[in-house]
Protein backbone atom coordinates (compact mmCIF):
# COMPACT_ATOMS: atom_id res chain seq x y z
CA UNK A 1 0.00 0.00 0.00
CA UNK A 2 1.41 3.44 -0.71
CA UNK A 3 -0.38 6.84 0.94
CA UNK A 4 0.36 10.44 -0.18
CA UNK A 5 1.84 12.53 2.03
CA UNK A 6 -0.38 15.23 1.20
CA UNK A 7 -3.02 16.04 -1.45
CA UNK A 8 -2.10 18.50 -4.07
CA UNK A 9 -5.00 21.02 -2.64
CA UNK A 10 -4.76 23.09 -5.72
CA UNK A 11 -5.16 20.31 -8.30
CA UNK A 12 -8.16 19.46 -5.86
CA UNK A 13 -9.35 23.11 -6.54
CA UNK A 14 -9.12 22.77 -10.23
CA UNK A 15 -11.14 19.54 -10.25
CA UNK A 16 -14.01 21.98 -8.08
CA UNK A 17 -13.78 24.27 -11.78
CA UNK A 18 -11.53 27.10 -9.54
CA UNK A 19 -9.15 28.90 -11.91
CA UNK A 20 -6.29 30.42 -10.46
CA UNK A 21 -6.46 31.03 -6.81
CA UNK A 22 -9.13 29.56 -4.88
CA UNK A 23 -10.72 32.20 -2.14
CA UNK A 24 -10.68 31.72 1.20
CA UNK A 25 -13.34 30.15 1.45
CA UNK A 26 -12.82 27.50 -1.01
CA UNK A 27 -8.80 27.49 0.42
CA UNK A 28 -10.33 26.49 4.24
CA UNK A 29 -12.72 24.00 2.73
CA UNK A 30 -10.10 22.04 1.50
CA UNK A 31 -7.71 22.56 3.87
CA UNK A 32 -10.89 21.12 6.58
CA UNK A 33 -11.38 17.97 4.60
CA UNK A 34 -8.07 16.93 3.19
CA UNK A 35 -7.22 15.31 6.54
CA UNK A 36 -10.90 13.71 6.57
CA UNK A 37 -9.86 11.94 2.85
CA UNK A 38 -6.32 10.69 3.90
CA UNK A 39 -8.05 9.23 7.24
CA UNK A 40 -10.62 7.73 4.88
CA UNK A 41 -8.70 6.19 1.91
CA UNK A 42 -6.60 2.83 1.22
CA UNK A 43 -4.72 3.34 -1.96
CA UNK A 44 -3.36 0.31 -3.55
CA UNK A 45 -2.39 -0.48 -7.07
CA UNK A 46 -1.51 -3.47 -9.18
CA UNK A 47 0.81 -3.44 -12.12
CA UNK A 48 2.21 -6.03 -14.69
CA UNK A 49 4.85 -5.92 -17.34
CA UNK A 50 4.34 -7.14 -21.11
CA UNK A 51 5.87 -6.85 -23.90
CA UNK A 52 4.62 -4.69 -27.45
CA UNK A 53 3.71 -5.77 -30.86
CA UNK A 54 2.22 -3.85 -33.64
CA UNK A 55 -0.35 -5.36 -36.89
CA UNK A 56 -2.95 -4.13 -38.74
CA UNK A 57 -5.21 -5.22 -36.18
CA UNK A 58 -3.56 -2.78 -33.58
CA UNK A 59 -1.46 -2.99 -30.54
CA UNK A 60 -0.93 -6.32 -28.93
CA UNK A 61 -0.13 -6.52 -25.18
CA UNK A 62 1.56 -9.84 -24.36
CA UNK A 63 -0.77 -10.60 -21.45
CA UNK A 64 -3.69 -9.47 -23.31
CA UNK A 65 -6.00 -11.65 -25.39
CA UNK A 66 -7.62 -8.45 -27.27
CA UNK A 67 -5.48 -6.08 -29.48
CA UNK A 68 -5.42 -2.10 -28.14
CA UNK A 69 -7.49 -0.47 -31.09
CA UNK A 70 -7.57 3.13 -31.85
CA UNK A 71 -4.40 5.73 -33.59
CA UNK A 72 -3.84 7.14 -30.73
CA UNK A 73 -2.50 4.49 -28.22
CA UNK A 74 -0.81 2.93 -31.50
CA UNK A 75 1.34 6.34 -32.11
CA UNK A 76 1.62 6.23 -28.14
CA UNK A 77 3.37 3.33 -28.19
CA UNK A 78 5.09 3.03 -31.58
CA UNK A 79 8.05 2.89 -30.25
CA UNK A 80 7.95 0.41 -27.43
CA UNK A 81 8.71 -2.79 -27.23
CA UNK A 82 7.62 -3.14 -23.38
CA UNK A 83 4.75 -1.95 -21.72
CA UNK A 84 3.24 -1.50 -17.84
CA UNK A 85 -0.02 -2.02 -17.44
CA UNK A 86 -0.99 -0.29 -13.95
CA UNK A 87 -4.33 -0.03 -12.10
CA UNK A 88 -4.57 2.01 -8.75
CA UNK A 89 -7.47 2.87 -6.30
CA UNK A 90 -8.19 4.79 -3.40
CA UNK A 91 -10.87 1.92 -2.41
CA UNK A 92 -14.37 1.99 -2.04
CA UNK A 93 -13.71 3.73 1.48
CA UNK A 94 -13.16 7.06 -0.30
CA UNK A 95 -16.68 6.34 -2.21
CA UNK A 96 -18.37 5.80 0.89
CA UNK A 97 -17.34 9.53 2.65
CA UNK A 98 -17.66 11.12 -0.67
CA UNK A 99 -21.81 9.90 -0.77
CA UNK A 100 -21.92 10.55 3.44
CA UNK A 101 -20.65 14.29 3.10
CA UNK A 102 -23.29 14.53 0.49
CA UNK A 103 -26.25 13.88 2.50
CA UNK A 104 -26.01 16.80 5.17
CA UNK A 105 -23.26 19.33 3.14
CA UNK A 106 -22.54 19.53 -0.86
CA UNK A 107 -19.88 21.82 -0.16
CA UNK A 108 -17.94 19.34 1.42
CA UNK A 109 -19.07 16.65 -0.84
CA UNK A 110 -17.46 18.00 -3.41
CA UNK A 111 -14.10 19.33 -1.99
CA UNK A 112 -13.63 15.44 -0.99
CA UNK A 113 -14.39 14.51 -4.39
CA UNK A 114 -11.81 16.63 -6.03
CA UNK A 115 -9.42 15.88 -2.81
CA UNK A 116 -9.77 12.54 -4.05
CA UNK A 117 -9.63 12.73 -7.76
CA UNK A 118 -6.46 14.79 -6.71
CA UNK A 119 -5.35 11.66 -4.52
CA UNK A 120 -5.02 9.31 -7.17
CA UNK A 121 -3.64 11.18 -9.57
CA UNK A 122 -0.57 11.73 -6.65
CA UNK A 123 -0.98 7.54 -6.19
CA UNK A 124 -0.26 6.82 -9.47
CA UNK A 125 2.73 8.86 -9.47
CA UNK A 126 3.60 7.45 -6.43
CA UNK A 127 2.88 3.93 -7.83
CA UNK A 128 5.24 5.08 -11.31
CA UNK A 129 8.15 5.74 -8.94
CA UNK A 130 8.31 2.74 -7.15
CA UNK A 131 7.60 0.64 -10.24
CA UNK A 132 10.32 1.81 -12.33
CA UNK A 133 13.05 1.85 -9.19
CA UNK A 134 12.44 -1.96 -10.12
CA UNK A 135 11.98 -1.98 -13.62
CA UNK A 136 14.73 -1.23 -16.07
CA UNK A 137 13.20 0.94 -18.34
CA UNK A 138 15.61 3.39 -20.54
CA UNK A 139 12.76 6.07 -21.26
CA UNK A 140 8.98 5.76 -20.64
CA UNK A 141 6.23 7.46 -22.04
CA UNK A 142 2.96 8.84 -19.60
CA UNK A 143 0.02 7.14 -18.75
CA UNK A 144 -2.50 6.28 -21.34
CA UNK A 145 -5.98 5.45 -20.38
CA UNK A 146 -8.90 3.68 -21.92
CA UNK A 147 -11.43 6.34 -23.47
CA UNK A 148 -8.64 8.75 -23.97
CA UNK A 149 -8.27 9.47 -27.71
CA UNK A 150 -9.65 6.49 -29.43
CA UNK A 151 -8.57 3.77 -27.32
CA UNK A 152 -12.36 2.47 -26.25
CA UNK A 153 -13.02 2.72 -22.66
CA UNK A 154 -14.39 -1.30 -22.77
CA UNK A 155 -10.79 -2.59 -22.76
CA UNK A 156 -11.38 -1.41 -19.33
CA UNK A 157 -12.50 -4.92 -18.04
CA UNK A 158 -9.87 -6.63 -20.14
CA UNK A 159 -6.98 -4.68 -18.46
CA UNK A 160 -8.39 -5.51 -15.04
CA UNK A 161 -8.67 -8.87 -16.18
CA UNK A 162 -4.77 -8.79 -17.29
CA UNK A 163 -3.86 -7.74 -13.94
CA UNK A 164 -6.20 -10.00 -11.71
CA UNK A 165 -7.46 -6.71 -9.62
CA UNK A 166 -10.90 -7.68 -8.66
CA UNK A 167 -9.60 -10.40 -6.59
CA UNK A 168 -5.77 -8.42 -5.73
CA UNK A 169 -7.23 -5.36 -4.94
CA UNK A 170 -11.07 -5.08 -5.30
CA UNK A 171 -11.42 -3.24 -8.62
CA UNK A 172 -14.27 -3.87 -10.67
CA UNK A 173 -15.42 -2.54 -13.26
CA UNK A 174 -19.52 -1.76 -14.79
CA UNK A 175 -21.38 -2.86 -17.31
CA UNK A 176 -20.86 0.72 -19.06
CA UNK A 177 -16.52 0.07 -18.23
CA UNK A 178 -16.76 2.22 -15.26
CA UNK A 179 -14.99 1.36 -12.94
CA UNK A 180 -15.84 0.75 -9.27
CA UNK A 181 -14.37 2.24 -7.03
CA UNK A 182 -14.88 5.35 -8.77
CA UNK A 183 -11.78 6.66 -7.60
CA UNK A 184 -9.51 4.32 -9.42
CA UNK A 185 -7.40 4.55 -12.54
CA UNK A 186 -5.83 2.04 -15.23
CA UNK A 187 -3.06 2.80 -17.23
CA UNK A 188 -1.05 1.78 -19.74
CA UNK A 189 2.87 2.58 -19.96
CA UNK A 190 5.14 2.45 -22.54
CA UNK A 191 8.99 1.38 -22.03
CA UNK A 192 11.48 2.34 -24.82
CA UNK A 193 15.16 1.87 -25.92
CA UNK A 194 15.62 5.19 -27.31
CA UNK A 195 13.17 8.52 -26.27
CA UNK A 196 9.63 8.19 -26.71
CA UNK A 197 7.98 11.34 -29.18
CA UNK A 198 4.58 11.02 -27.63
CA UNK A 199 1.68 13.38 -29.25
CA UNK A 200 1.28 14.25 -25.03
CA UNK A 201 -1.30 14.91 -23.14
CA UNK A 202 -3.87 17.99 -24.41
CA UNK A 203 -7.75 18.92 -25.52
CA UNK A 204 -6.83 17.58 -28.93
CA UNK A 205 -6.45 14.10 -28.60
CA UNK A 206 -8.77 13.64 -26.05
CA UNK A 207 -12.28 12.25 -27.41
CA UNK A 208 -14.13 14.07 -24.27
CA UNK A 209 -13.24 17.32 -25.87
CA UNK A 210 -16.76 17.96 -27.08
CA UNK A 211 -18.45 17.42 -23.93
CA UNK A 212 -15.87 18.24 -21.59
CA UNK A 213 -16.73 20.47 -18.84
CA UNK A 214 -13.45 21.49 -17.54
CA UNK A 215 -13.10 22.42 -21.23
CA UNK A 216 -16.32 24.67 -21.09
CA UNK A 217 -15.13 26.32 -18.29
CA UNK A 218 -11.72 27.24 -19.69
CA UNK A 219 -9.57 25.07 -17.26
CA UNK A 220 -7.54 21.74 -18.13
CA UNK A 221 -8.21 18.22 -16.33
CA UNK A 222 -4.48 17.62 -16.91
CA UNK A 223 -1.31 19.91 -15.69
Amino acid sequence: MIHPESIPKHEAARYMGVKGEPSASVAELLDRLEPVVRAVIRPCYVFRETTVEHDEQGVHLGCMSVPLTGKSVAEHLKDCGKAVILAATLSSEADKLIRRLAVTDMAESLAADSLCSAAIETVCDLAEEEIFSRINAPYRTWRFSPGYGDLPLELQADLLDALNAQRRIGLTVTENSLLVPTKSVTAIIGISESPVAGSGVGCQNCCMRESCAFRRSGIKCVK
